[in-house]
């Protein structure tokens, strides 16, 4: 678990610092704010076709290999997206770059499932989540710091940054060494069984819980995403310099994982249906804030509030995907899980392009907000199809209650969902 932490870290901080400095490239070859949208959802568009695919081979086999291949797209995205003199060019180099990171999130997912026992899944897949959150804090500053080195020069230090996100997502393959080697048995047993139970694509998207873990999942990493592709958009706007903006990138980075780190307790205290609707109903306010025009310290305290809220939602979703699915297709259910995230990575910055087309740079935030309070309401749905727990009861997740021998039913061992 822990070098899977530490490789990805390296691969997200990779990826975190190449999107602003894809953003930051784009605009010094005249993109405007719509074909940076565009460049943006094109990240996403080569995973929606990919993703089934690899879960599918992963549930059927070995999840490793997924991991290097990941890596050498990512870094040869970066690099290539560096040397793009044309927006067709970075937009298609920043496709190669979301299919590798696609590729190494579906390896390291399918191994924590497998590695974890049902009742260790939530706390897992925090720690594992840890990872990309510090990415997400490290990239930003980085490429901050490396595109506003030289003012003026903006094409230049872009693509010193992407080289330096190239070279990021290279040094991963140090933690790589036999990472699925340990648990082989655990990894065997999908082998074996999958080939007499594979289940449809179908049934596994109406079983109970996989949809709306992955509406919200698809929600909060579309708050994400846009924050990373528009963050520096509202910066050129408003005066804020890029090492502010990458300043301000990671700062949301790190309250996601302070929130990250305080997961258990705050699990124990509300239980995951009501800390999932909650944390969904925060972050749809403060990413409204952002709109509003407030100075930088101000938009500190929103990023930071909406970092801290956003940072539930990636983990609880997996968990609660992993537990509803059915056996033998639990790394296919994930894939469908990022087919959706990557969907939303689409269709949100593509939506938000055309939004701060016609209506500014602050629309997108608006809109946000919108589907995170949507997100909130389907979190909150299971509390009102079933009567009040009793106090102490566990509150299992959406899907729990039809699968039996999952965490939800192993009793006194078992911590509070």
């Amino acid at each position: 678990m822990l070098r899977l932490v530490i490789a990805f870290s390296f691969t997200q901080g990779a990826v975190s610092m190449a999107r602003p400095a894809v953003s930051y490239r784009a605009l010094a070859l005249g993109a405007d704010a719509r074909a940076v949208g565009v460049i943006a959802g094109i990240y996403a568009l080569l995973p929606l076709f990919a993703a089934v695919p690899l879960g599918r081979r992963t549930d059927h086999g070995r999840c490793a290999p997924l991991l290097p291949i990941g890596v050498a797209l990512i870094a040869t995205g970066c690099a290539f997206s560096g040397t793009a003199g044309s927006l067709p060019a970075m937009a298609a180099w920043s496709g190669v770059m979301g299919l590798g990171h696609l590729s190494f999130v579906i390896g390291a997912q399918s191994i924590v499932a497998r590695q974890s026992a049902p009742d260790e899944q939530d706390r897992n897949f925090g720690h594992f989540t840890i990872g990309a959150s510090l990415g997400q804090l490290i990239g930003p500053i980085a490429a901050g710091l490396v595109v506003s080195g030289h003012d003026g020069a903006m094409a230049r230090t872009s693509a010193v940054a992407l080289f330096v996100a190239a070279a990021l997502a290279a040094f991963s393959f140090t933690s790589l060494w036999r990472i699925e080697r340990r648990p082989a048995g655990t990894a065997a047993t999908p082998a074996k069984e999958a080939p007499a139970r594979k289940v449809s694509v179908r049934s596994i998207l109406t079983t109970r819980g996989v949809a709306s873990g992955m509406f919200i999942s698809l929600a909060v990493l579309s708050a994400t995403d846009i924050l990373t592709a528009y963050l520096p958009v509202v910066g050129e706007q408003r005066g804020i310099s890029p090492a502010v903006v990458g300043l301000l990138l990671s700062l949301r980075a790190a309250a996601t994982v302070a929130c990250r780190l305080a997961m258990t307790p705050m699990i124990r205290l509300m239980g995951r249906t009501v800390l999932m609707a909650v944390s969904c109903l925060g972050a749809a306010l403060l990413c409204a804030g952002i709109a509003l025009p407030v100075p930088a310290w101000a938009l500190g305290v929103l990023l930071a509030g909406l970092g801290f809220c956003l940072g539930v939602g990636q983990p609880l979703s997996m968990t609660t995907v992993v537990q509803a699915a059915p056996e033998g297709a639990r790394s296919t259910a994930l894939a469908l899980r990022l087919t959706g995230n990557r969907l939303g990575q689409v269709a949100a910055p593509a939506s938000a392009g055309v939004l701060a087309g016609l209506a500014g740079t602050a629309a997108p935030f608006v809109m946000l907000g919108g589907l995170l309070l949507i997100s909130a309401g389907i979190a909150v749905r299971p509390l009102r199809g079933r009567p009040a727990a009793e106090p102490g009861e566990t509150r299992p997740a959406p899907g729990e209650r039809r699968t039996e021998g999952t965490s939800a039913s192993r009793g006194p061992g078992h911590p509070p969902r």
